[in-house]
């Protein structure tokens, strides 16, 4: 089953790529390897998500935000790559949450990245990652994420 044919059937709609906010390019390829910008939470009205978690926002708006990061850099991925097909298995995540100096639930938050990414990929899914707080983020942002991504032949 091809991976666009996988998100409609889970009923998943990408939202619009987005514009990069700086001077960088979202997706360089290296060989077979992917290694992508970090992305950020957009809706799929293109409306980008912000708040800080643990004060602006409860830990499942957190996750809810993680989720949107996954599906906003499917769109840039497919955008970069042509196809979503192209991608073999996620191999590194970091995700970063911009949350309150006493919050400490960074993984569950980042949870919504890595378990959208394995509802849509399956195993191949399952990355080495790493979850961590900061005081801030571009636009408050509540969550930003990198990878790097193996892509078939």
């Amino acid at each position: 089953m091809s991976i666009d044919a996988r998100l409609a059937e889970l009923g998943i709609t990408l939202p619009p790529v987005p514009a990069p906010g700086g001077v960088y390019t979202p997706v360089v390829i290296v060989d077979k390897i992917a290694y992508v910008s970090g992305q950020v939470p957009f809706d799929t009205n293109g409306r980008m998500i912000v708040g800080r978690v643990g004060s602006d926002l409860t830990e499942e708006q957190g996750v809810a935000a993680a989720r949107q990061v996954a599906l906003t850099m499917l769109a840039t991925i497919k955008a970069s790559l042509g196809s979503l097909d192209r991608i073999k298995r996620i191999v590194k995540v970091l995700g970063m949450v911009n949350s309150t100096s006493d919050f400490q639930r960074h993984p569950f938050v980042v949870n919504g990245f890595s378990n959208t990414m394995v509802e849509i990929f399956g195993d191949s899914a399952k990355a080495a990652r790493s979850a961590v707080g900061m005081g801030s983020l571009p636009y408050n942002v509540p969550v930003e994420v990198e990878a790097t991504l193996e892509l078939h032949e």
